[in-house]
C-alpha cells in the first residue's frame, strides 16, 4: 500500500499513480517517531508500519493509497507515546505534508499542509456518466418516440424492430411459424432478457477493470460494491428462465427423460466450458495442475442451474389452479411446491450449521471474518472461518490466488468465492427467482397482481436483510458479504433482483415505454458475450497496454470500450440470426 523515501526526493508526483498520494512528515522534535496507519475499510485490523522519521527537522516521504479512508498515527520510536492521530481521506495526486513539532514541555502536535492539489479523480466519471445519458436518449427516448409516430417505412424498420430471440426463456415462447407463414406475435418476457442483458453488461465492465474506481471492484470483505451485485442477479435470472422454460416444455408434453437429458447436458458444458476454458489465461504461465483453479463462475452457475431444474423437473410440474378466493390464496403459489421449499429450508439450515456450528482447527466457531491483520490480529489463518476451511480441505491449492481481501488484509490462506459452502446460497437466490417465474406464470395477464407480488417480497427480503446485518458493514447478526454468500448478501440482491426485474417489467412489459435496448441484445446471447469476455478480454482491441497511469481516464475509457464493443457484436450476432444455445 505504501512505499517510503527519506529526504521526500519525490518530485512533481512523477511516481504516483492513480488513487496514488504523497505524505511528507517533517520531524521537527528531538526524537525519533514512526508512523504507521490503517483503513478505515479494514474490520479492527492491525496498524501497519507506513514510515519512520528521524528527528532534528528531518523528512520521510510515503505514497499511500487514496481509495479508503485512512486513520494515521505517529508515535515515539522510544517511549510508549502516540503524539497525534487522524482520520483522513486523501485524494489522488496530492502531496501533503504533516509537520510533527513541540507544542509545550508536555504535548507535541501535528499540522497537516497540503503543498500540491489533488486531482479531481472523480471527474472522469461524470464526464462517462454524462455521454452514457446522452447515448441513453438514443436507445430509450428516440426509439419510443418512433414507436408512437412513425412517419415512414424506414424509420419504422429502425427504430422500432423488436428482438425476435432469447436464449435462456426461449423455450417458455411459442416457436416460429413455418417458412412463408405469417408469424405469430411474441409473447416473450422482454424484461426478463432485458435484466439478464443489464447484469451480463455490467459484469463486463466491472470484469475490465470497472475504470479502476474502488466501488465498481470488488469489496475487500464486508459491504457492498457494484461488483457484488451482478453475480446473484444473474443467477437470479437463471431461476426465472427455469420456470419459465420448463413451464412451457410441460405444455408441449415433453417428458421427464427428456428434461433430464437436457438438464444434463446443460449442466455438463457449463462444467468444462468453466473449467477448460476460463479458469487458466495465458498470462498465468505454463499451465500446472498443481495450481489450477477449479471452482470458477461458469462452475457455480452450471451447478447451481442443475439444483433448480431438478427441483423445477421433479416438484414444478404443477398448474396453479385458478380456484374460487379461499383463505389460502394468497400464499397458494408458495404451499403448491411446498417440497421445493423444504429442500431450500433444508439447505439452508445445512448451510448456518456448517458455518456457525462446524468447528475450524485454531479458528473460533462462527468466524466470518477475512483473517490476516484484522481482528486485532487473533485469526490470521483464518480466512472465510468453515467455508474457507471446507475449501481448502477439498481443493487444496487448486483454488482462487487472489481472494480480494488479500491486499487489505494481508492474508495468506487461499480463498475461493466460488467454493462449496457458498453454492447453497446461489442456490437459495436462484430459487427466489424461480418464485419471480411462478409468480410472472399463476398472475399472466394481472399485471398489478404481479407488481404488488414483486413488492411484496421486495420488502421481506430487504427487511430480513437489514435486521440481519443490522444496516451495518461490519456490526450485523450475519455481515453482508459477497466471498461467502452470506444470508444477508442472498436477503439483500433478491430484494434488489425483485426490485430491478419488476420495475423493468412495468418499463419495458408493461407500459412498453423502453425495448430493452441494448441490454437485450447481449441478454439474448449470454453464454456467447460471457465466454467470450473472459477468453479474449486481455487481447486487442478489447484492451491495451495503458500508458497514462496518473489517473482514471484511460482506464475507464477502456472499461466502456470494451464493454460497447461486447455490446455491439451482441447486437450484430442479433441482426444476424446467431444465438449460441447449449
Amino acid at each position: 500500500m505504501s512505499t517510503s523515501g527519506i529526504g521526500g526526493h519525490i518530485e512533481n508526483g512523477s511516481h504516483l499513480k492513480m488513487d496514488q498520494a504523497l505524505l511528507i512528515f517533517h520531524n521537527q522534535l528531538t526524537e525519533e517517531v514512526h508512523a504507521s496507519y490503517t483503513s478505515d475499510y479494514c474490520y479492527k485490523c492491525l496498524y501497519q508500519h507506513l514510515v519512520t522519521v528521524k528527528p532534528n527537522n528531518n523528512n520521510a516521504s510515503a505514497i499511500i493509497s487514496t481509495k479508503f479512508t485512512l486513520t494515521v498515527q505517529v508515535e515515539s520510536q522510544t517511549r510508549n507515546a502516540t503524539f497525534c492521530r487522524w482520520s483522513q481521506t486523501y485524494e489522488e495526486g496530492g502531496h501533503y505534508s504533516i509537520w510533527i513539532y513541540t507544542l509545550d514541555a508536555n504535548n507535541r502536535s501535528c499540522t497537516h499542509i497540503v503543498d500540491r492539489r489533488p486531482n479531481n479523480a472523480y471527474l472522469p466519471i461524470l464526464v462517462a456518466a454524462l455521454l452514457l445519458a446522452v447515448i441513453a436518449l438514443l436507445f430509450v427516448v428516440i426509439p419510443y418516440i418512433c414507436r408512437r409516430r412513425c412517419t415512414s417505412k424506414f424509420i419504422k424498420t429502425i427504430c422500432c424492430q423488436g428482438p425476435q430471440h432469447s436464449e435462456e426463456n426461449e423455450e417458455s415462447h411459442a416457436s416460429e411459424t413455418a417458412h412463408g407463414a405469417v408469424k405469430a406475435k411474441p409473447t416473450r418476457l422482454l424484461s426478463l432478457d432485458t435484466f439478464r442483458g443489464f447484469s451480463l453488461t455490467v459484469m463486463v465492465f466491472v470484469n475490465y477493470g470497472g475504470g479502476g474506481y474502488w466501488f465498481f471492484q470488488h469489496a475487500p470483505w464486508n459491504g457492498l460494491t457494484v461488483a457484488d451485485l451482478v453475480m446473484p442477479w444473474f443467477v437470479f435470472v437463471i431461476g426465472t428462465s427455469v420456470v419459465l422454460a420448463f413451464s412451457s416444455m410441460q405444455r408441449r408434453g415433453v417428458s421427464r427423460l427428456q428434461l433430464l437429458r437436457k438438464i444434463t447436458w446443460r449442466t455438463v458444458v457449463l462444467l468444462l466450458l468453466g473449467f477448460c476454458f476460463l479458469n487458466y489465461s495465458p498470462k498465468d504461465g505454463p499451465l500446472s495442475w498443481s495450481w489450477l483453479r477449479i471452482p470458477g463462475v461458469l462452475q457455480r452457475l452450471g451447478f447451481t442451474y442443475f439444483v433448480l431444474s431438478l427441483l423445477q423437473t421433479f416438484w414444478g410440474q404443477k398448474e396453479i389452479p385458478l380456484t374460487a378466493y379461499n383463505g389460502w390464496n394468497p400464499v397458494q403459489d408458495i404451499l403448491l411446491y411446498w417440497p421445493q421449499w423444504l429442500i431450500i429450508i433444508l439447505l439452508e439450515t445445512l448451510w448456518l450449521c456448517l458455518t456457525f456450528l462446524m468447528p475450524v482447527p485454531n479458528c473460533p466457531t462462527g468466524y466470518l471474518g477475512a483473517g490476516g491483520i484484522g481482528d486485532n490480529g487473533l485469526y490470521p489463518n483464518c480466512t472465510g472461518g468453515a467455508a474457507g476451511y471446507i475449501d481448502r480441505w477439498m481443493f487444496g491449492d487448486n483454488m482462487y490466488r487472489y481472494p480480494t481481501c488479500k491486499e487489505m488484509y494481508r492474508t495468506t490462506q487461499p480463498f475461493d468465492p466460488e467454493g462449496v459452502l457458498s453454492t447453497i446460497n446461489s442456490i437459495v437466490i436462484g430459487f427466489l427467482g424461480m418464485q419471480a417465474g411462478k409468480i410472472i406464470i399463476f398472475y399472466k395477464k394481472m399485471n398489478i397482481h404481479i407488481l404488488c407480488r414483486f413488492l411484496v417480497w421486495t420488502l421481506i427480503l430487504g427487511i430480513s436483510a437489514a435486521i440481519l446485518s443490522k444496516c451495518t458493514r461490519d456490526g450485523g447478526f450475519i455481515p453482508v458479504n459477497k466471498n461467502l454468500w452470506s444470508l444477508s448478501y442472498i436477503m439483500c440482491m433478491g430484494c434488489l433482483s425483485f426490485l430491478l426485474l419488476g420495475g423493468m417489467f412495468f418499463v419495458v412489459d408493461i407500459k412498453g415505454w423502453w425495448g430493452g435496448q441494448p441490454f437485450i441484445y447481449p441478454g439474448m446471447n449470454s453464454i456467447f458475450v460471457y465466454v467470450g469476455h473472459s477468453l479474449l478480454g486481455f487481447y486487442f482491441p478489447f484492451s491495451w497496454e495503458m500508458r497514462f497511469q496518473q489517473s482514471h481516464w484511460e482506464w475507464l475509457f477502456q472499461s466502456l470500450w470494451g464493454t460497447a464493443l461486447w455490446l455491439l457484436i451482441a447486437y450484430l450476432l442479433y441482426r444476424k440470426k446467431f444465438f449460441l444455445k447449449i
